[in-house]
């Protein structure tokens, strides 16, 4: 917030921004009973993904900076499985996750494209 870095000019930073906001938004249509459970895990993976992606953008080494994209995206897949496991415990309808479905794909493919091969 405070610094001016590289990577919050990325197209990728605000998709994540933008990400991190629905996920947070979200987590409040979760029952009472997932509060110690699934809400803090959701909330954790998607900071996760906000941090390693910042975190990267300093690395000076190529490497290192695609291992914390790698970490990221990893995180992206998380947060994919935990909202798919809430669907099947029915706490969401699909329909109320359609943008953070949208954001979840653009998020995933921004960072696979960050990946140095």
């Amino acid at each position: 917030m405070f610094l001016h870095l590289s990577h919050k000019s990325l197209h990728v930073y605000t998709a994540i921004r933008e990400l991190t906001k629905e996920v947070y938004a979200i987590t409040h249509l979760l029952p009472a009973e997932e509060k110690f459970n699934m809400v803090p895990q959701l909330r954790r993976a998607v900071l996760s993904v906000k941090l390693n992606l910042a975190e990267g953008a300093s690395r000076q080494s190529g490497a290192e900076r695609n291992r914390f994209v790698e970490v990221a995206r990893g995180s992206v897949v998380e947060i994919d499985a935990a909202i798919e496991t809430a669907v099947d415990l029915e706490y969401y309808k699909p329909e109320q996750l359609r943008t953070v479905g949208e954001l979840l794909n653009k998020c995933f493919a921004m960072l696979s494209n960050m990946i140095e091969r």
